[in-house]
């Protein structure tokens, strides 16, 4: 997960747009003809449109955009650490 890119994402986007655009690279990882490498830069565009979703939901929460960032970024690092 890149946080530059979540917040490019979360900022000019909107959810509907990146709920398709998961759908559609969810569908393309299931193609058999699609290669491991191919596989990890799908995985990682997954994980920052979801990542995206999630500080969207904060901000809508009443976070600042920083705040929500920040937070986001720490719940991720706290599952890796466990």
């Amino acid at each position: 997960m890149k946080l530059p890119v979540i917040r490019q994402i979360a900022r000019n986007c909107t959810a509907d747009q990146i709920e398709a655009t998961i759908a559609v690279l969810e569908s393309i990882s299931e193609a058999p003809s699609v290669k491991e490498e191919e596989m990890n830069v799908i995985g990682e565009l997954i994980s920052n449109c979801c990542g995206a979703l999630e500080v969207q939901a904060k901000i809508a929460g009443g976070e600042e955009e920083r705040t929500a960032l920040n937070g986001f970024m720490q719940q991720v690092l706290g599952a890796i650490d466990r």
